[in-house]
């Protein structure tokens, strides 16, 4: 039945498998810890530990990711979650820039691939540090609107709610001394039972339904960015199949092209934070530290895969936003190394 098919789409049929292989169980884990959050995280706690100043919360946000083992490929329903929770917009993509990077796996796989030594790993780091601190700075500064698509903005803030309860609290004294001065009971009655206290359902449910809840949840977010992963593998696995390697790598002569190669390696490749490192040590003969430093910053921020979920979560424009942010940063990084 395969024999009469085309070597190229036997392989880029492998390609697709392995990229999907590879993903699953880093999306499962991302939608797992997104339910998580939606049913046991209170936006009143996120706002409680999250900084009021827009640079320090940047900073926060950069730095969390060392506490969640997270590839990119499930980190987009993960921040999706925590924005519409009421983590600021700039922290939020702050952390999504840095947990596929700085947490301990990929950390430890880095330091493995490159021969046990500390100077690639650290670079990485630090290389999305600067790049989270960078894009998640001129978010909180210059970027206007919001960045969640409409149908995701499923809660209000912390600051929000608090807002509401203290008008609709004057609204309610001022109906009730109107009420009093007119002495009608029934506008009283009215104003009480109309009295919105804005309380979390989810804060009221037993524990067994809020890890039901949790379940489901997880299922939801599972089908809602999975077809996006199947879209961006297949992709990914048509651009390495039938864009070769050895093409790219004939033209990435310098430094401005070799870094500008690799990083369009990284996006094109698509691969798993856990896993890139030991591709991008292969390249060790063939470019220079900084071409392979931008290649490790630049594909957990922005892969196929990754770019399909976020354009899926994210209003076009605020994605393009980051996609310069991140593209800029992470070059003239990787030059001046």
């Amino acid at each position: 039945m395969f024999q009469n098919l085309p070597d190229s789409f036997l392989q880029m049929n492998t390609i697709f498998i392995s990229i999907m292989i590879e993903a699953l169980p880093f999306v499962l884990i991302g939608v797992f810890i997104a339910g998580f959050i939606q049913m046991f995280i209170s936006d009143a706690f996120i706002a409680k530990v999250m900084p009021k100043n827009r640079f320090l919360a940047v900073i926060v946000g950069s730095l969390i990711g060392i506490l969640f083992p997270s590839c990119e490929c499930g980190i987009v329903p993960i921040v999706r979650n925590l924005i519409a929770k009421g983590v600021p917009l700039h922290a939020g993509i702050a952390f999504m820039l840095t947990a596929p990077i700085i947490n301990p796996v990929v950390l430890f796989s880095t330091y493995v691939a490159f021969g046990s030594t500390w100077e690639v790993p650290l670079l990485r780091v630090l290389g999305s540090l600067v790049v989270a601190l960078v894009v998640g700075s001129a978010i909180a500064y210059f970027y206007k609107g919001e960045g969640l698509k409409e149908k995701f903005m499923l809660y209000e803030t912390a600051a929000e709610r608090k807002e509401k309860v203290e008008r609709s609290e004057m609204t309610a004294i001022v109906g009730m001394d109107a009420a009093f001065a007119s002495g009608s009971a029934q506008t009283i009655s009215s104003i009480e039972t109309g009295h919105d206290h804005h309380t979390h359902d989810a804060d009221k449910l037993p524990m067994k339904d809020k890890i039901w809840h949790t379940l489901q949840h997880a299922v939801d977010e599972f089908f809602s960015v999975g077809k996006f992963l199947v879209f961006g593998a297949l992709l990914a696995a048509v651009m390495q199949t039938y864009i070769k390697t050895s093409t790219l790598v004939s033209i990435g002569h310098g430094p401005v092209l070799s870094i500008l190669l690799m990083m369009v390696l990284a996006f094109v490749l698509s691969l798993c934070s856990e896993a890139d490192a030991f591709i991008g040590a292969s390249f060790r003969s063939v470019f220079s530290t900084q071409s392979i430093v931008a290649f490790l910053v630049f594909g957990p921020m922005l892969d196929i895969k990754n770019l399909m979920m976020m354009l899926a979560t994210f209003k076009a424009k605020f994605v393009a936003f980051i996609v310069i942010g991140v593209t800029v940063t992470v070059f003239i990084y990787a030059l001046f190394i």
